[in-house]
């Protein structure tokens, strides 16, 4: 029984998600794990995540395998694990929105003007991704919605990590709704912080 994951966006988040599920792999029920509220959620331990899918802008990352890319540059995440390959080859991603025309080149963005050839949402269905975890950067309007639009036609979870309406916008939440998904997010960590 695993949980299939795709990330939009390899950063820093990604990269501390993807070493810590490796880190935190053997770790015992019911033991307190430092950044992690539970070590079993359900009947899911850390260890049943299982990454299937990535997307990123960033050229430099673009082509590697998932465990390759969450430590190449602009990341600066401290590497506390180490991950061993995963099959996973970060995709391009549109960019849309999510880099700054001022940033383009800083962030190693790939060529716009070149044919985007990832159909995010085909590849969450070939992936049998079961949720898709948003980490694209603050404020990437259009491109949170090109991702939550991909997995309503995927058939996909979204859970989205960054403070841009999707879960609770009444549109998008009864989007999610009729098609029986989970939406969840908008900054899940404000949601999912203990009193």
């Amino acid at each position: 029984m695993s949980i299939r994951v795709a990330i939009a966006g390899i950063g820093n988040c990604a990269s501390a998600l993807v070493q810590g599920v490796e880190y935190y792999k053997n770790a015992k029920e019911g033991s307190e794990v430092p950044g992690v509220m539970h070590v079993l959620f359900g009947d899911y331990h850390i260890r049943d995540v299982q990454f299937v899918a990535a997307f990123d802008v960033n050229k430099l990352k673009i082509g590697k395998d998932l465990s390759e890319a969450i430590f190449t540059e602009p990341n600066c995440c401290l590497k506390f694990a180490e991950v061993p390959t995963l099959g996973v080859k970060v995709l391009p991603a549109p960019i849309l929105d999510s880099v700054a025309h001022h940033m383009r080149e800083p962030f190693k963005a790939h060529n716009p003007t070149e044919p985007e050839k990832t159909d995010v949402a085909a590849v969450l269905k070939e992936t049998k991704a079961d949720m898709l975890v948003n980490f694209l950067p603050v404020g990437s309007f259009e491109a949170t919605r090109y991702y939550a639009q991909a997995c309503l036609e995927a058939g996909c979870a979204f859970v989205n990590c960054i403070p841009e309406f999707i879960a609770s916008d009444p549109a998008w939440a009864k989007r999610f709704e009729e098609k029986k998904l989970p939406v969840a997010g908008d900054d899940v960590k404000a949601k999912l912080e203990p009193p």
